[in-house]
């Protein structure tokens, strides 16, 4: 099994404690920043930050739905980490500072990928379309806090 990692950032017109306050508000704001590609968002415990256990089903393609159990935790300031009880996907969001008024956002998303031949187009294609679907979470991330 190879590790699979997609990561994608963004730079927002607003400060990286707003941003990172708005990403770590499970209980009002990440369920409104989240694509179609999620469903059945349900905090189960916290809401705000550390502690928080939400839930959410990621559908990445037509074939391929996870079913995600995630705790969050904040390990550095600046840093949510989700740690997902039913697989070995862990995705780490990152807030800093980019100069007056901006900040930058990463999310960087590692997982254990299938072996064989499934495991290659895995690591090939997984990536990219995760990528695309953080960079419309990152892009309405910022609506919000832009606003």
């Amino acid at each position: 099994m190879a590790q699979v990692e997609a990561t994608t950032e963004r730079i927002i017109a607003a400060d990286a404690e707003a941003v990172f306050d708005a990403l770590a508000d499970y209980k009002d704001v990440r369920g409104k920043v989240l694509p179609g590609h999620f469903s059945e968002y349900e905090v189960r415990e916290g809401g705000d930050g550390e502690g928080t256990l939400v839930h959410w089903k990621l559908q990445a393609t037509s074939k391929r739905v996870r079913d995600c159990l995630l705790e969050v935790t904040e390990p550095t300031d600046g840093q949510l980490v989700e740690k997902d009880r039913n697989s070995s996907m862990v995705t780490t969001w990152t807030v800093t500072p980019a100069g007056e008024g901006r900040s930058k956002a990463v999310v960087s998303t590692v997982w254990n990928g299938a072996g064989g031949i499934g495991g290659f187009f895995e690591k090939t294609f997984a990536p990219k379309g995760l990528g695309r679907i953080y960079d419309e979470l990152l892009q309405n991330l910022a609506a919000e806090v832009e606003k």
